[in-house]
């Protein structure tokens, strides 16, 4: 479809106008980040397998009454989303030990926690993302106690969904982190998933190997990140098992 103005790019993705009011085109670039942009790199058909995974998930997610912002995919490395105003807050959902919970409570990587833990952490870059408790959203306006309990039962709900989903292809959903958007109509206000849902935004570890599938392997150096993605997709069956997923932005259509 046409380039239409851009509204917003941030490190993995970009937003343009939509071609009706009140949507969006979010396009899926390849470049990959970590530790808050200080490593990078463009890694070739990244952004092909998270558009069609994140399609996945959140059709997924709306059969089942998790309401999400996505409309439809529109070719390989975009979809048509609904406009939303973002909770300045990354929703993170832990189910085994990993990454900083692990450095912060001293546990081992893999440890499965006693029940699902949801943190909240402040969408600031510049801050590194900082861990806050809900008294702190409530007290700076960052959102309400009501906002805070559906985040938590969404962000549970969803929890659920993907853990049995990756479950059933032998894959442990370690932790994962989501967004959500507040949408109006009306006066009424409502929350919605917003975001993606890809290994982008996952821990995925194999069941019976422990291999990482997900982007601790472009942190830590483990591997070719697009093999890992692309084995998540052709497990799920997104891809075809003999499949290549294309990586040129040139032969989109």
């Amino acid at each position: 479809m046409a380039r239409r103005k851009k509204v917003y790019e941030g490190k993995a993705k970009i937003l343009y106008e939509g071609p009706e009011p009140g949507t969006l085109v979010q396009y899926f670039k390849d470049d990959a980040t970590a530790f808050n942009a200080e490593k990078r790199d463009v890694i070739e058909g990244k952004g092909v397998l998270n558009n069609r995974l994140s399609e996945y998930f959140m059709t997924g997610l709306n059969a089942i009454g998790v309401p999400t912002h996505f409309l439809k995919r529109l070719n390989m490395r975009e979809q048509l989303i609904r406009a939303v105003e973002i909770v300045p807050l990354e929703v993170i959902v832990r189910n085994y030990a990993a990454g900083t919970i692990a450095k912060r409570l001293g546990l081992e990587e893999g440890t499965a926690l006693p029940r699902p833990i949801v943190e909240f952490c402040l969408k600031d870059d510049a801050l590194g993302d900082p861990l806050v408790a809900e008294e702190h959203i409530m007290a700076f306006g960052w959102a309400s106690q009501q906002d805070l309990d559906d985040m938590v039962a969404i962000a549970l709900r969803v929890n659920d969904f993907l853990s049995g989903v990756m479950y059933g292809v032998g894959i442990r959903l370690a932790d994962f982190k989501i967004e959500i958007g507040r949408v109006y109509e009306n006066d009424f206000q409502r929350l919605i998933l917003a975001d993606e849902i890809s290994p982008d935004s996952c821990r995925l570890w194999d069941i019976e190997t422990g291999q990482k599938l997900d982007k601790d392997v472009f942190r830590r150096d483990l591997g070719n990140l697009t093999d890992a993605y692309t084995e998540v997709a052709r497990r799920l069956g997104v891809l075809p098992s003999n499949a290549t997923p294309i990586t040129k932005p040139t032969l989109i259509n």
